[in-house]
């Protein structure tokens, strides 16, 4: 395969969990309602931690992903974290200072850096379909790997400064009452994230 055809299988595959609903999506949107450029630094958060694993796992990391242990583990504090941020979002909404305050108790460069730590999708993704991605553009070379690494970064950088954006027009619009109605729907949404993520801990626990 060429190097232009392998960035453009790259785009789209990335598109395709980028643009997939999630953690990361909710809280785009959330701290997007207070901060147009919240989905940028979530993107920077999440290049912080995605572009050292990228190298990492070209040098054989992406096994450990596969244990379950891992798994597991990720799970428990991923869904822990979901919890902790949905409830700090509930809760600001009809507080005094909903419309003021920060979408939640962490600010958006911080939520990109430890979502994507604490996400099982975001790990298996890259254990998996991330995987043969890297082994691919290194197949091609250095040059190919390092514009593998940017073209999939920039993709989760357009699209979470898409999302935030539009979050953050859509609720001026709607104004302060919009906005409580967008902050109370993302934090139900990492909750029940959260949960769900707990709750495949337990099924793998219970494999085991």
């Amino acid at each position: 395969m060429t190097l232009t055809g392998f960035l453009v299988k790259t785009i789209l595959i990335s598109l395709s969990g980028v643009m997939a609903p999630g953690a990361v999506t909710a809280a785009a949107v959330a701290h997007g309602a207070r901060r147009r450029w919240a989905g940028t630094l979530m993107a920077v958060g999440h290049g912080i931690v995605e572009i050292p694993l990228i190298f990492l796992i070209m040098f054989g990391l992406g096994i450990l992903f596969q244990a379950d242990g891992f798994k597991i583990a990720v799970c428990v504090l991923g869904g822990a974290f979901l919890v902790w941020m949905g409830l700090g979002m509930v809760r600001q909404v009809g507080a005094a200072n909903t419309v003021s305050g920060q979408a939640g108790t962490t600010g958006p460069l911080m939520t990109g850096l430890i979502l994507s730590i604490s996400n099982p999708y975001f790990l298996l993704w890259w254990a998996s379909v991330g995987l043969n991605l890297t082994l691919e553009a290194r197949d091609l070379g250095w040059m190919a790997f390092l514009l593998f690494a940017l073209t999939h970064w920039l993709c989760d950088l357009v699209w979470l400064t898409i999302l935030s954006f539009g979050s953050f027009h859509g609720t001026s619009i709607l104004g302060p009452r919009g906005q409580g109605i967008v902050l109370q729907i993302c934090g139900v949404a990492l909750i029940a994230f959260g949960v769900h993520f707990a709750y495949g801990a337990a099924k793998l626990l219970g494999q085991t």
